[in-house]
């Protein structure tokens, strides 16, 4: 973590996830001085608990005052700091209606940036609406689909500057209780990684991913019967799971201009994903276009 005490942001940008919380020193311009991180994201804190984790985070800069604070992230959850409630899809992405924050003390003015959701299929996105602001202030005129692969995948269509739909799927989270929680944690350990086997496995699932169920089991079968190794089973699972997403999200990217935003290691999965049904997409680092976001949002005030 930064201990940077000449920093002198003009004001400070917070992404604060479930598990993480990382805060930015920024310029009047929107230009980053320094940024820091903790782990204490919304899982590990209290409502109570989260003005104190803030302060000590950035006590070490040199901060105006009163010091503006732009946050997006699970803080504005109904399990944050305070709920900013969702905007309802069509809307813009990420910049509109910021929730200002009740806490103690004149010397910073707290804004939580509000989620969006999506009334039929119910759907619901905390912290991806940012980075949405953040790839279309550094894309103009942008119209398309929007991919950002995690623990829970989500595909967005853009268009006017706006979020007209998408779809979440929990594919991340799957691939972690799958590994962790049932029958295939003895066939998946280590790190190795098969990268023809996730592509043999891509294919077949998008192609009948109604046999999903039935594939996952031959892991374990594979494992037992053969000896597959853990690095093959590693990948036949990734690809099995995203090809059922890719298969489900079809309608998202078939013919569509796509563009990923996202870790490199997801990005490449689903980068090659896509390449192998045709589609070449754009690609852009998850950090940078958070801020992009937070920036966006702090012009608005």
């Amino acid at each position: 973590m930064s201990q940077n005490t000449s920093i002198k942001p003009a004001w400070i940008g917070v992404d604060w996830g479930t598990t993480n919380l990382r805060a930015y020193a920024m310029t009047e311009q929107g230009e980053l001085l320094d940024e820091c991180c903790s782990e204490q994201g919304m899982s590990s804190l209290e409502p109570c608990a989260y003005e104190a984790a803030l302060r000590s985070l950035i006590a070490h800069w040199d901060l105006p005052n009163p010091c503006t604070i732009v946050a997006c992230g699970m803080v504005g959850s109904r399990q944050g700091w305070q709920e900013a409630p969702y905007r309802a899809v069509p809307c813009t992405a990420g910049t509109d209606s910021p929730v200002r924050v009740n806490h103690s003390g004149n010397d910073l003015n707290v804004w939580l940036i509000p989620g969006v959701k999506q009334n039929d299929p119910a759907d619901v996105m905390r912290g991806e609406e940012t980075q949405i602001a953040g790839f279309l202030a550094l894309n103009d005129d942008w119209d398309g689909v929007i991919c950002l692969p995690g623990t829970h995948s989500k595909w967005v269509h853009v268009s006017a500057g706006e979020i007209v739909s998408f779809r979440t799927f929990m594919t991340g989270e799957v691939f972690q209780a799958i590994s962790t929680q049932t029958v295939l944690k003895h066939s998946l350990s280590g790190e190795d990684w098969d990268h023809a086997a996730f592509e043999t496995a891509l294919s077949d699932t998008l192609s009948r991913p109604e046999n999903l169920g039935s594939t996952l089991f031959s892991l374990r079968a594979s494992d037992l019967l053969h000896g597959q190794s853990s690095g093959t089973a590693r990948a036949r699972l990734s690809g099995c799971l995203i090809g059922a997403e890719l298969a489900a999200a079809k309608p998202y990217w078939l013919g569509q201009r796509i563009a990923i935003i996202g870790n490199d290691r997801l990005c490449d999965l689903y980068s090659f994903s896509l390449s192998q049904q045709g589609i070449q997409a754009e690609r852009s680092e998850a950090g940078a276009i958070t801020r992009a976001g937070l920036v966006a949002a702090y012009l608005s005030l």
